[in-house]
């Protein structure tokens, strides 16, 4: 199965993203055939940004993020997002890439399950 995970909210302040993630790491687990895409949006782009520091003991949304790309998934981050919070020459998580409204409109279309956070 195909599925689009859009998160919209901060990796931090809440535990949208985390949620997110975590739910797309087992759908890996469970099913090497699972392709999971993740499309940051609004806040969320700040997600993809690399090099995050975080409490020991508390989630990294960075190292989540990798382990969904190191499964084969796909995290594209809205480019019109990232211009608004001024992150878009911000180094990003490798293998992450800055994407678009249309790329996200493709997708929708071609995913068994979109799921939203």
């Amino acid at each position: 199965m195909k599925y689009l995970f859009i998160i919209n909210d901060a990796p931090y302040g809440n535990e949208k993203a985390y949620n997110a993630l975590r739910l797309a790491m087992q759908l890996q687990k469970d099913s090497t055939e699972n392709e999971v895409r993740i499309f940051l949006m609004a806040d969320a782009a700040t997600c993809a940004i690399a090099n995050q520091v975080t409490p020991n003991g508390y989630y990294n949304i960075e190292r989540m993020i990798k382990s969904v790309l190191n499964k084969n998934g796909s995290v594209k981050i809205c480019g019109t997002c990232s211009d608004a919070r001024g992150i878009r020459n911000q180094p990003l998580i490798e293998g992450a890439q800055i994407s678009t409204m249309a790329e996200l409109a493709g997708w929708t279309a071609d995913s068994d399950k979109v799921i939203n956070f």
